[in-house]
């Protein structure tokens, strides 16, 4: 299932060129996951971090610039699961200016469950794959998704799946 959610173009996403400076899609993405977690899954990124100490630091991404946004304009976001591994998640986002049907940004990020007090990779814990599962956000388990770039320095993400 996809989860869209609305997106101001403000002024400080664009630059000299009047249109969204090419890494704040990346950040547009990471706003579309936490909103994902709050309102699809039920559970506040935040509170992810925190209290669950489960974090899901991105490790490959792979994007494609169609058209530019520019300041003011109204966006959709849509953002899915398209495979979900034993500690890897992998992600689809869309970027659409509001009303029309044609992308203007697409990505596919993948994402590893880590410890946030070691920073190891981790399995992704029943009860959120029983969420993701249940409430109908996966598109695939299993399988295999692209291979992971290098994780921050000093952390391995060998045999991520």
């Amino acid at each position: 299932m996809a989860f869209r959610t609305a997106l101001t173009i403000r002024f400080g996403d664009i630059d000299l060129a009047g249109i969204v400076y090419y890494p704040r899609y990346l950040h547009f993405c990471h706003v579309a996951m936490e909103e994902f977690f709050r309102e699809a899954v039920g559970l506040d990124y935040p509170r992810l971090l925190g209290e669950h100490r489960l974090g899901f630091p991105t490790v490959h991404i792979d994007v494609s610039y169609h058209q530019p946004l520019r300041y003011g304009d109204q966006a959709e976001i849509e953002a899915r699961i398209e495979r979900l591994g034993s500690s890897s998640l992998v992600w689809e986002y869309t970027i659409y200016r509001q009303g029309e049907a044609h992308a203007v940004f697409r990505a596919r990020l993948v994402t590893v469950a880590v410890d946030m007090q070691s920073f190891e990779k981790r399995p992704i814990p029943p009860w959120l794959r029983d969420r993701f599962v249940t409430r109908g956000l996966v598109a695939a388990e299993g399988g295999s998704g692209p291979p992971a770039a290098a994780a921050p320095q000093g952390h391995s993400t060998a045999g991520i799946s």
